[in-house]
């Protein structure tokens, strides 16, 4: 091999004119190709600027040790490229980096190539000077050395090493693209890039995921497409975007309701924005917190529930346990006892003040559900309005006033009982979703769009004569014949006289107790009148009585005042002539209650004080049973 500077020196005299007519011949050849057409033209080219027939360029592969060509010009035409090793070829000292010429007896030297007389190379290195590959020329001729074809051949040179390079370039900018997509699609975190409108640009396939869409809807999404249509979530949406793209503000860790496109279920996240210098549109980064929200909700359900419990204990004013002995009770607790072994739904009937609160509480004592709460709702004491909400919930923005979530009542029973006292009262639209909970233990709060489930064991308790009811239109039979599983009736206190003396002296131990006054007994006299008193409005008339007395009481032993029989005695003579229905029996008694205290409703003589109801309770039943003041 002879190196080219031991050879000759280039003159610029010399090449004056061939200068400009080479570099016109490479670039108008050339100037419009990239890539394979780029090297096809210039092999042609460089075949006919030198005169040589033979010229190809290549680069080296595995490790070096093999060429292949990426353009081949042979005697006229494109020839297929080949491939060969470099060991015991002319393009081995090529790599080295040096201009490699063989003006003559290739074939003595590279025996391999014994059909060739000569070869000249020059190695095509990127600005670091790494050798790329090479572009070469040979012939079965000699190819003595001159200043022309150096130069022409270092010009053609030159530009495919700036052509591999620019090639090497892009295909190491691709894999970079390729790796970030990479990074981009596969990334655990959702990814977003949004138009100023909020239009999705790109998302990858974590958010995709997410959100239940496709790579084919994402152009199509905006952030409202993911919006709740409750009015709040939507105006929280319009102040992020504000924020985070009209006034360039990012936002950090921001936590969001979404709902998927696909199925409308509903997911927590939390994200972050951050606007892109150009203005024109903004990145987003959101990770699933549906999980974590879902238990701080059910934290908050407990809470609820521990709340509600302790309310529960603070206003508790029934005995612990179920006083009596008579035959009625025994069996009553017979039933009870039997029941409470099951899940089936029971409704306990029987009139106003018989304990009807406390058998249900008794089953739930005695159910494998003990352990979970009894959920206590009084339907009676409810406004219409506000039963849903109270049995379901509701979500935030669901109604005016909904100014965050509630949940219901049947929720925070779940796994446990819930005791309905008062079913009659719940009106009709009510009752079909009430039904719903029966058949398939499934509701959706007011406002919402995903059903709850729930494990609930319902109780049911009236004072009123369903089936009638049913014959008046005003309850549903197939909602009756759901709670009616296991039906119980608590006995009035007039039907088991033998258990007031247990009772009597089992209130004045709670309520002499409670007010630290010194109480033994009762007078034979007072009991006895105790015991013929008809009870119109059971138990809880009776500890009314007994609280008053002890209240009043100056000795050890109490005497009950007959006035405070006296009003309902009349009407308990009434009550055992006649054969008035529940609801009759139970508007005589509060018109009778009206009339003793003059019409008086609030405060601690009132009426709601005897009957031991809310006021706004009181005037709701007045109002169901057209009890009205007459002048």
């Amino acid at each position: 091999m002879t190196p080219i500077s031991s050879t000759f020196t280039t003159s610029s005299s010399e090449l004056a004119v061939t200068d400009l007519s080479v570099l016109l011949k490479v670039l108008e050849g050339t100037v419009i190709a990239t890539g394979d057409h780029f090297f096809q033209l210039l092999v042609q080219n460089l075949s006919e600027a030198t005169g040589e027939p033979n010229a190809f360029v290549a680069v080296f592969t595995k490790n070096k040790t093999r060429v292949k060509t990426l353009a081949y010009w042979s005697e006229g035409q494109l020839i297929d490229n080949d491939e060969w090793d470099l060991q015991g070829s002319p393009c081995k000292d090529v790599i080295h980096g040096g201009l490699c010429h063989h003006p003559s007896g290739l074939g003595e030297k590279f025996p391999i190539w014994d059909y060739l007389e000569s070869y000249l190379g020059v190695p095509l290195k990127d600005v670091d000077g790494e050798v790329l590959g090479h572009v070469a020329i040979y012939s079965k001729k000699q190819m003595p050395p001159t200043s022309q074809l150096f130069y022409i051949f270092k010009i053609f040179a030159a530009r495919a090493a700036s052509e591999l390079s620019r090639i090497r370039a892009i295909k190491m900018l691709n894999e970079a693209e390729k790796q970030f997509r990479d990074l981009f699609d596969e990334a655990p975190i959702a990814y977003i890039h949004q138009e100023l409108n909020s239009r999705f640009i790109r998302a990858n396939k974590t958010a995709l995921s997410l959100l239940g869409i496709t790579a084919e809807e994402v152009t199509d999404c905006y952030c409202h497409t993911f919006t709740s249509s409750a009015p709040d979530a939507h105006l929280r949406m319009q102040e992020i975007f504000e924020h985070s793209i009209v006034h360039g503000t990012e936002l950090d860790g921001v936590e969001f309701e979404l709902f998927r496109k696909d199925n409308r279920k509903s997911i927590w996240v939390k994200f972050w924005t951050k606007p892109d210098q150009s203005g024109t549109f903004t990145r987003s980064m959101f990770i699933d917190i549906t999980e974590h929200v879902l238990l701080e909700q059910e934290k908050a359900k407990l809470q609820a529930q521990n709340l509600y419990l302790q309310k529960a204990l603070k206003t508790d004013h029934h005995a612990s346990e179920i006083i009596g002995a008579s035959v009625n009770i025994k069996s009553l607790l017979s039933s009870v006892n039997r029941v409470a072994k099951t899940d089936a739904s029971v409704l306990i009937q029987g009139e106003s003040g018989t304990g009807k609160e406390l058998i249900a509480r008794a089953i739930h004592s005695n159910s494998h559900r003990h352990e979970m709460p009894l959920i206590k709702v009084n339907c009676a004491a409810l406004p219409a309005g506000l039963i849903e909400s109270e049995l379901f919930g509701h979500e935030k923005g669901a109604f005016s006033g909904a100014i965050a979530q509630r949940i219901g009542r049947f929720e925070l029973a779940h796994g446990g009982t819930i005791f309905l006292d008062e079913i009659g009262e719940i009106p009709l639209d009510i009752q079909v979703k009430l039904l719903r909970v029966l058949q398939e233990q499934e509701f959706e709060r007011v406002g919402g769009q995903t059903p709850i489930r729930v494990d609930v064991r319902v109780i049911a308790a009236t004072n009123r004569n369903l089936l009638q009811e049913i014959e008046n239109k005003a309850f549903r039979e197939d909602l009756y014949y759901r709670l009616n599983v296991f039906p119980l009736t608590t006995p009035p206190l007039r039907e088991r006289v033998e258990d007031i003396p247990l009772l009597v002296y089992f209130l004045i131990d709670k309520f002499s107790k409670r007010m630290g006054k010194k109480v033994e007994g009762i007078s034979t006299k007072s009991l006895q009148r105790l015991k013929s008193y008809q009870w119109p409005s059971n138990i809880r008339e009776l500890e009314n009585v007994i609280e008053r007395t002890i209240i009043l009481a100056d000795s050890a032993i109490i005497e009950v005042d007959p006035e405070l029989l006296l009003v309902s005695s009349k009407l308990a003579s009434e009550i055992s002539q006649s054969n008035n229905s529940l609801v009759s029996v139970e508007r005589q008694h509060i018109l009778a209650v009206l009339i003793k205290t003059n019409w008086v409703i609030e405060g601690p003589n009132g009426a709601a004080r005897i009957l031991d109801l809310h006021p706004s309770t009181l005037r709701y039943r007045m109002g169901k049973l057209s009890i009205v003041k007459t002048t």
